[in-house]
């Protein structure tokens, strides 16, 4: 899979996705979503792949978000419903591929990048990590139903409202703390410590990782309302004054006025 912003490699049982826009804290392109969906299918078929790992190019970020320039081009109700079922696509397949994945994080991982960062089965950060999903500050869109159902299943209803409400940004600890991330090491073990999670759980059973992940997916899906019972929210958010403001003034670099329209 050949891109220069989504770069997948193999080291014998190890598959790596490194998002590699270290310019631009790593934002997703179009291009490199659907990297993470080839990615997946690759490492489907590959029998000696055991587990994938998801990592971010620079030092800065994992993921901070999608390339906010592409919201530009939303100029229909249904451009909205279109983004987020295309993310839900993207982030499903994660989800649901059927090898272990570990996000290894080291910086921000904000919004969408967030949200693949809560598609993996664990996280493993450094101390200067931070996370959340600052829309309420900075576009005024809203989350689909899925990624909010991820968010809830990892870290409840009432500190999901915390994080959303306020649109602030978690440090490590914090995040360690409610359950978004499984561990915190140092930036110079990050790599090492990485690998030796992704070792110990690739000398286990494959059958009995394969069976307890499916089953977990399986049980939280059963919890996750239908897309199409959100579509009048999501439309409500994407069609609005406050989002066509949200994106002008962070794309401008001031601060939005919102209104409530």
């Amino acid at each position: 899979m050949p891109s220069p912003h989504a770069i997948y490699e193999q080291d014998g049982p190890l598959a790596f996705l490194t998002f590699n826009r270290p310019e631009a804290r790593n934002a997703m392109t179009w291009e490199m979503y659907h990297a993470v969906v080839t990615c997946c299918d690759t490492i489907e078929t590959e029998a000696t792949v055991k587990l994938l790992i998801l990592r971010g190019a620079g030092g800065k970020a994992f993921v901070a978000g999608t390339d906010i320039s592409q919201f530009r081009t939303f100029t229909s109700p249904e451009a909205g419903l279109e983004y987020e079922q295309r993310l839900d696509e993207v982030i499903d397949r994660l989800e649901s591929v059927s090898k272990p994945t570990i996000a290894q994080i080291d910086g921000v991982a904000t919004g969408g990048g967030c949200a693949l960062a809560a598609a993996c089965d664990l996280r493993v950060c450094t101390p200067t990590s931070r996370f959340g999903v600052p829309i309420a500050r900075t576009l005024g869109n809203c989350l689909s139903t899925a990624n909010h159902t991820r968010f809830l299943n990892l870290i409840g209803p009432a500190r999901l409202k915390d994080l959303m409400f306020t649109g602030r940004i978690l440090d490590a600890e914090e995040a360690l703390a409610i359950g978004l991330v499984n561990r915190i090491v140092d930036a110079s073990q990050l790599d090492q410590v990485t690998r030796e999670l992704a070792s110990s759980i690739t000398a286990n059973a494959p059958l009995t990782i394969k069976a307890t992940k499916e089953m977990i997916r399986r049980i939280q899906a059963n919890h996750r309302l239908p897309s199409d019972d959100t579509h009048d929210l999501i439309t409500m958010c994407y069609t609005s004054n406050d989002f066509k403001e949200g994106v002008d003034s962070f794309l401008t670099k001031r601060k939005p006025h919102w209104t409530g329209s």
